[in-house]
């Protein structure tokens, strides 16, 4: 029987922790959740060891600090390795992921991709609720990732994804330095650069209603700083190759 682990990274996410792991449960009991909280000063560490007390299908996991969505999903992936999970998602805890859209992405996975993204941007995927200005930044950033990178994603931005536990493992963890969008691009062309697949499912994504977006222009930027330096490496590295051969 497969066995999953749906991380869910928190940072001052005290309304909406409760809520979203019991509408996961409702859509798919059998999940496991681990919650990776970066020391939240508003008690959402506290509800979520209230929830793990109450229920052997929850987890926690808690960090000294804000350190970063990227290195949560990095610590979570660990986790899950170490105690012999098969298929570990990514999922935000706002309610913007829809627990009942979890079960394409599971299909998609048991059907051998080795990472399944969900999809706002592929036929019968949307977004419901975002502003005009994160439509832009989500579908530029994904425009930018494939011109720049030649990753042939639809998505390249969005953060609910099943990896299979092989995937993870062949991958170099320890050097995935990225955050926010910028880790999920770089997840994205890591995979495809070792030869994987990747399958794209359409997800219906929903702007959150309680507690407030972690976007900033930070992470835009960091995001746009290391694609252009991956795709110039990228473009120095194919003369090379060429030469090579």
């Amino acid at each position: 029987m497969t066995r999953t682990l749906v991380v869910i990274p928190t940072y001052n996410e005290a309304d909406n922790v409760a809520w979203i792991v019991e509408q996961l449960h409702l859509a798919q009991p059998g999940v496991d959740v681990l919650i990776a909280d970066d020391g939240s000063p508003d008690g959402t560490g506290e509800i979520a060891d209230s929830l793990a007390a109450d229920d052997p299908r929850v987890n926690v996991m808690h960090r000294s600090g804000k350190q970063g969505l990227g290195s949560a999903y990095r610590a979570g992936f660990a986790w899950g390795i170490e105690r012999g999970y098969d298929v570990l998602v990514e999922m935000d805890a706002d309610g913007s992921h829809r627990p009942e859209d979890l079960g394409r992405l599971l299909e998609a996975s048991d059907a051998g991709a080795d990472l399944v993204l969900g999809s706002r941007w592929v036929d019968g995927g949307g977004v419901v609720n975002w502003p005009w200005h994160r439509r832009f930044i989500s579908r530029g950033g994904t425009f930018y990732a494939r011109l720049m990178l030649g990753i042939p994603v639809k998505d390249a931005t969005g953060g609910f994804r099943a990896f299979h536990r092989q995937t993870l493992e062949k991958l170099p963890l320890d050097e995935v330095a990225s955050q926010g969008y910028c880790f999920q691009i770089d997840m994205a062309r890591r995979v495809l650069g070792a030869g994987m697949t990747i399958v794209e499912v359409p997800i219906t994504f929903v702007e959150r209603e309680r507690g407030e977006s972690k976007m900033s222009g930070g992470i835009v930027r960091e995001a746009l700083w290391r694609v252009t330096v991956w795709g110039l490496q990228r473009l120095i590295s194919k003369p090379s190759r060429l030469r090579r051969s």
